[in-house]
């Protein structure tokens, strides 16, 4: 198999291109109501970052919706079975509305707390709880969107949440300046505009869900055996992206003891590689789609051909991303910051950063590969052991008393090659063995 061409290459395209587009669109939500946020004052900018905190965290945790719902509709694809594989999806949406149901009955009285875990300044409290308590309203709404869209990629269509999430980041940004602006809502404006353009999008995929599921005769009823089925796969990727958001944090609060710059530095090479992994997630979201088709179908062998192709793409797609950082690097400074300290610091980090992002694009394929074949239990578990590794890891640079850009450096070192090389082991020695290969239409 040539690393430049494949005959898998079309497949992997024809759904990782258009689930790059979406990936791209979601933060996009966030960013659009910083910037028509911003402009009304720094205490309303201040509760956004608060709530977003808070919605953001409940969001990543319940990602799984979409994670569990993909693989399994897409073995009952590959067995043949499209009413079965359209059954599943409709589960995985009646949990996610259950899901969603208990966030709202629980979140909104619970805002005021959740506000107060962050110890705000009391000009930013009021502001922070208007539009969390505004926003989790649309929770469920992200939550069946999570879910529909799963079921789609599981029967092998990516275009139809790019097309799905275009038109919600469209209608999001007209609502806001019209709520905000027009209307002079302020910032429930801006949670207002949110919560409706969510809503929006999951309207649209239920009434395609109620379409798909007559033209192929499934049925729309809730069934107890598929929400639990769902519920366990997602027990296990909730746990697996706590691990992931644990070292995430841990990385951060570390980073706070070193300085204000290089905090700066260390969130703003965060934002990079969390940009740069959007590239990377497409192709895992493909993984996804692909091997849950071919273990569905029985097809052992070219399950290992896509996994064999997504991670030479992967590692291949890094090394190109990787060589773009390290050549903008003397430059990069100047996009992020007016300060000389957090210029400097970037410039010395993003060469080690470009280190590890072909590293980190063999981790987010084969992280894709596994939960494609229903291996959650695996990657939760591993989870819990990359954290261990990593833990000693950012200890002793916490205890090493650096300072400045050799205290950013090194941190950077733990995450970039020491957890995420972590993964990269245990993601590797599963895919080498064929454990984690089950055919059939069930794990």
């Amino acid at each position: 198999m040539g690393l430049l061409r494949s005959p898998l290459d079309r497949d992997i395209r024809r759904l990782a291109v258009p689930a790059l587009g979406a990936l791209v669109a979601e933060p996009v939500f966030l960013l659009t109501d910083t910037a028509l946020v911003g402009y009304l004052g720094s205490a309303q900018l201040g509760g956004l970052s608060v709530a977003s905190a808070v919605l953001q965290t409940a969001v990543g945790l319940l990602i799984f919706l979409a994670y569990s719902t993909t693989p399994v509709v897409a073995r009952w694809l590959g067995v043949g079975n499209r009413a079965r594989a359209v059954a599943a999806g409709v589960d995985g949406v009646w949990l996610a509305v259950a899901l969603g149901v208990a966030l709202v009955a629980i979140g909104i009285p619970a805002t005021p707390w959740l506000i107060g875990l962050f110890n705000p300044d009391s000009s930013v409290v009021g502001y922070a709880t208007e539009y969390l308590s505004i926003s989790i309203i649309g929770l469920p709404a992200m939550l069946i969107t999570f879910a529909a869209s799963g079921l789609l990629r599981g029967l092998q269509d990516t275009r139809t949440p790019l097309i799905v999430a275009v038109a919600g980041f469209v209608s999001n940004a007209i609502l806001n300046v019209l709520f905000i602006y027009g209307l002079g809502w302020g910032v429930a404006g801006s949670a207002i505009g949110t919560v409706v353009a969510s809503w929006g999008m999951a309207a649209a995929y239920l009434v395609m869900l109620v379409a798909l599921a007559r033209r192929e005769g499934a049925s729309l009823r809730p069934h107890a055996s598929g929400m639990l089925l769902a519920g366990h796969a997602g027990a296990w990727l909730l746990l697996r992206t706590a691990s992931l958001r644990a070292a995430m944090l841990a990385t951060i609060a570390v980073a706070t003891t070193f300085g204000v710059p290089e905090l700066a530095t260390m969130q703003i090479a965060l934002t990079i590689f969390a940009t740069l992994a959007f590239v990377l997630d497409a192709l895992a979201i493909a993984g996804q789609a692909m091997i849950g088709k071919e273990l569905g179908a029985g097809d052992i062998a070219r399950a290992r051909a896509v996994t064999r192709r997504l991670v030479e793409l992967g590692v291949g797609s890094g090394l190109v991303l990787g060589i773009v950082v390290l050549a903008a690097s003397p430059w990069a400074g100047l996009a992020f910051s007016s300060e000389p300290e957090v210029r400097a610091a970037l410039t010395a980090l993003l060469p080690v950063l470009a280190l590890g992002i072909p590293v980190a694009g063999f981790v987010f394929v084969l992280d894709g590969v596994l939960i494609g074949a229903g291996d959650a239990r695996y990657l939760a578990l591993t989870g819990l052991i990359n954290l261990a590794v990593y833990i000693p890891l950012l200890w002793r640079v916490d205890v090493a008393s650096l300072t400045g850009i050799p205290a950013i450096v090194a941190l950077w070192f733990a995450f970039g090659l020491g957890y995420v090389g972590a993964r990269a082991v245990t993601l590797g020695i599963r895919a080498r063995g064929d454990r984690w290969l089950i055919p059939g239409e069930t794990r």
